[in-house]
């Protein structure tokens, strides 16, 4: 099987950039030392599936933040929803069930 990367993307964890050949098994975040071959920064990855994943032949993955071997893996482009993705999302939360006084 001949595997072609696409375009580069961003950390599932803390949505810093990582380039397209950055995707190995081996393969960490720059920032956060993360494993960057993981169910969380692929296209197939939703947790509303079974499995979490779109991708129904692939291979059931129990930890989804740790790098895989999963054939079928083709990295999120754009942004992956890392840490600063969390915290705008809990002040918007926040804000949105804050209490009038």
């Amino acid at each position: 099987m001949t595997f072609v990367m696409g375009p580069g993307g961003t950390c599932w964890n803390c949505a810093s950039v990582i380039e397209a050949n950055n995707y190995g098994r081996q393969d960490t975040c720059e920032k956060c030392g993360r494993d960057t071959h993981v169910c969380k920064n692929c296209i197939f990855y939703d947790p509303a599936y079974n499995n979490q994943c779109t991708e129904n032949q692939a291979d059931r993955v129990v930890d989804k933040e740790k790098a895989n071997f999963c054939d079928y893996f083709k990295p999120k482009s754009g942004h992956g929803g890392g840490a600063a993705s969390r915290e705008s999302m809990k002040s918007a939360a926040d804000a949105l069930f804050k209490k009038k006084s």
